[in-house]
């Protein structure tokens, strides 16, 4: 029988609190995914519309350069499935920690707000029921939807030098997430930096240069990742450790 703390740590309304951070880090997030998305081109319905059925930042900001650019369905996808393929494995390394209340249906709507904080959270208790899973998942999915409304909005009636100020703000956020694990670590600098190369010959040399956006997302992410295992493989008691 479950202790009266287990069933409190196991609740929608926890869930819920310990959602609250994560979706006050997504309000701002959004909020400069939204006022991109407008200054592009696209419309504040299609920016929400967007985010609703997208709970991906780094996906998101690829898929509109693409959809303005008039792109393929299949360069979009593509690209998608490259930035978002890491989705999957944490789906399925969190479905280890979630408990027999769990249906199938469950997780797949579990799976769809699975984003790197959601996993980082549920990942940190030793089991999880759906009702916990439900309310983590809420408020970070609110806090997505609410900033990329504001955003929209606020990018359909600023002054345009004010909107390329804050459209630039996403570019920061990936800067932040990157620039301190390539400081500690040699080996993601390495990968890092192949990255950026090959992506300034995609923007710089001629014969490149008319690669299509989505495309040169999958090119790069993936030349730099293989080249970076190659030389630097995770050794298996390293592997071990990090679990």
């Amino acid at each position: 029988m479950k202790s009266r703390t287990e069933i409190q740590e196991n609740t929608f309304l926890k869930g819920i609190i310990d959602g609250i951070p994560i979706c006050i880090g997504y309000i701002t997030v959004a909020f400069a995914f939204g006022i991109f998305a407008v200054s592009s081109g696209l419309t504040p319905f299609e920016t929400v519309l967007i985010s609703m059925t997208n709970v991906t930042s780094a996906g998101q900001l690829a898929a509109v350069p693409i959809m303005i650019s008039g792109g393929t369905f299949f360069e979009l996808a593509a690209s998608q499935f490259v930035i978002n393929l890491r989705y999957a494995l944490m789906s399925v390394s969190l479905s280890q920690k979630l408990d027999s209340s769990v249906t199938l249906l469950d997780r797949f709507i579990i799976a769809f707000v699975n984003t790197d904080e959601v996993f980082a959270v549920a990942s940190s208790k030793k089991a999880v029921g759906k009702t916990y899973m439900f309310g983590l998942i809420l408020t970070p999915f609110l806090g997505w939807s609410a900033g990329t409304v504001i955003g929209a909005l606020a990018g359909s009636i600023l002054p345009p030098l004010v909107i390329s100020a804050f459209g630039i703000a996403i570019y920061g956020m990936f800067i932040a997430i990157v620039v301190p694990p390539a400081r500690e670590n040699k080996n993601i600098l390495f990968c890092v930096i192949i990255a950026v190369i090959l992506s300034c010959l995609f923007r710089w040399l001629p014969f490149l240069s008319g690669v299509q956006t989505g495309f040169v997302i999958i090119i790069c992410s993936v030349i730099a990742s293989v080249i970076a295992a190659l030389l630097f493989p995770i050794k298996e008691k390293e592997a071990e450790h990090e679990l």
